[in-house]
C-alpha cells in the first residue's frame, strides 16, 4: 500500500520532509501548496509532485494525508481543516502557542477521528532512540538524572524570532519533549532562568538567547537543560542519562570520526553546523514512523496530547523566568 501526501508549506523544512518523503517506501509526495509560487514550482519538480492550493490538497481524494509545515500560526487552523476532512495529518511543532488554542484544535481533532502526529523529529534521532532503548533495557537501571545540552550554532533571523513565540515555545520544546521521552515520568514542577548574552536585537524583540531550567517528577527525577543561541564551535546536541546502575550517554556527531594527533596536539573534524545536516536521519526515521503508523505496523507517536505537554512546560518556564519561582505543573 502507497501513502498518498500533500505537503503544505516548501520552506527549508517543508524541503527536509519531502526528501524525506521520496526516500521513504510506501510513501508518495502527490502535491505541494505554498504562499510563495516559485516556492512550491521548484519544490514539487524536485519531488515529482504537482503544485496545487492548500485547499485543493485538503479536499483531494487522491490524496491520504497531509503533511503541515508552514508558520506555526497557520498550524492549528490546518489541522482542524485536514481533520474536518477526513486527512491523516503530521504537522511541525508546535500546534500553536498557546495551550488553549492547542487543547481547542486536539477537540476538534479527536471528533474527526483522525490521526494526527507532531513533529518532535529528536525522538527519532538514532542515537537518541538507542538511548532510550539502553533505559528500557535497564542498562542503567532505574533513571535519576537527565542532562540535556543544546545550543545552536547562532541565533535565527530577527523576523523570525518575531513570529516563534521566544526561547522556551520555539527551541526548548524539543528539550521538554526529549525530558518527557528519557525521564518515565511527567515534570510536575519547572524552574528556569534566563538571560540575553549573545545578541541585544533578541531582547529587543522581547525573548532570551540563554537558559537554564530545571524539570522535577513527581517521585524526584531530575532533568537539567542547558539552551544557548550561539555555540561558536557548531550545533551542540548532546544528552547524558544517570541513572541507579550506570551512565549513558548520546555525544555531538561530526563529519567523520578520524582524529589526527602530531606535535601541535589532538585534531578533530568540527561538529556538524545546523539542524538538517545532524538530525537529516531523524528527519527521515520520522516520516517513516508516520507512514507505518497509517498502516497500522505501530501506534501513532508523538501524538497531539504529546505537543500540549511540551508546550505546557514551554509555558511554565516562560513563566517561571518572568516571575522568578517555581512553577507547579496541573
Amino acid at each position: 500500500m502507497t501513502l498518498r501526501l500533500g505537503l503544505l508549506g516548501a520552506g527549508r523544512i517543508g524541503k527536509v520532509h519531502a526528501g524525506a518523503i521520496v526516500a521513504t517506501p510506501g510513501a508518495r509526495l502527490v502535491a505541494v501548496a505554498d504562499a510563495l509560487p516559485d516556492a512550491a514550482t521548484a519544490l514539487a519538480a524536485a519531488a515529482g509532485a504537482e503544485v496545487r492550493g492548500v485547499d485543493a490538497i485538503m479536499e483531494a481524494s487522491d490524496i491520504d494525508a497531509v503533511l503541515i509545515t508552514t508558520p506555526t500560526d497557520l498550524h492549528a487552523a490546518m489541522i482542524e481543516q485536514a481533520a474536518r476532512a477526513g486527512k491523516a495529518i503530521f504537522c511541525e511543532k508546535p500546534i500553536d502557542l498557546d495551550s488553549g488554542r492547542v487543547r481547542a484544535c486536539l477537540d476538534v481533532v479527536a471528533q474527526e477521528g483522525v490521526p494526527l502526529m507532531i513533529g518532535f523529529n529528536r525522538r527519532f534521532d538514532p542515537n537518541f532512540m538507542e538511548l532510550r532503548r539502553r533505559i528500557d533495557a535497564d542498562a542503567i537501571g532505574a533513571v535519576e538524572m537527565v542532562a540535556i545540552t543544546s545550543r545552536d550554532p547562532g541565533p535565527p533571523p530577527a523576523d523570525y524570532l518575531k513570529r516563534s513565540g521566544g526561547l522556551f515555545r520555539d527551541m526548548t520544546i524539543h528539550d521538554f519533549d526529549m525530558a518527557r521521552f528519557l525521564l518515565g515520568e511527567e515534570p510536575v514542577t519547572v524552574f528556569a532562568s534566563a538571560s540575553n548574552l549573545v545578541d541585544p536585537a533578541i531582547g529587543a524583540v522581547g525573548d532570551v538567547d540563554s537558559a537554564a531550567v530545571v524539570l522535577t517528577t513527581a517521585s524526584g527525577r531530575l532533568c537539567q537543560i542547558s539552551n544557548s543561541r550561539r555555540a561558536t564551535y557548531g550545533y551542540d546536541q548532546r544528552i547524558e542519562v544517570h541513572g541507579s546502575k550506570g551512565l549513558a550517554s548520546a555525544e555531538n556527531l561530526r563529519a567523520t570520526t578520524v582524529e589526527v594527533a602530531d606535535a601541535s596536539g589532538y585534531r578533530r573534524d568540527p561538529l556538524l553546523n545546523f539542524f538538517m545536516t545532524r538530525y537529516v536521519d531523524a528527519y527521515r526515521n520520522e516520516i517513516a514512523a508516520f507512514i507505518a503508523a497509517l498502516t497500522g505496523k505501530q501506534p501513532m507517536s508523538p501524538s497531539g496530547t504529546d505537543g500540549l505537554k511540551a508546550l505546557i512546560l514551554a509555558e511554565a518556564a516562560a513563566t517561571s523566568v518572568r516571575e522568578r519561582r517555581v512553577v507547579q505543573i496541573d
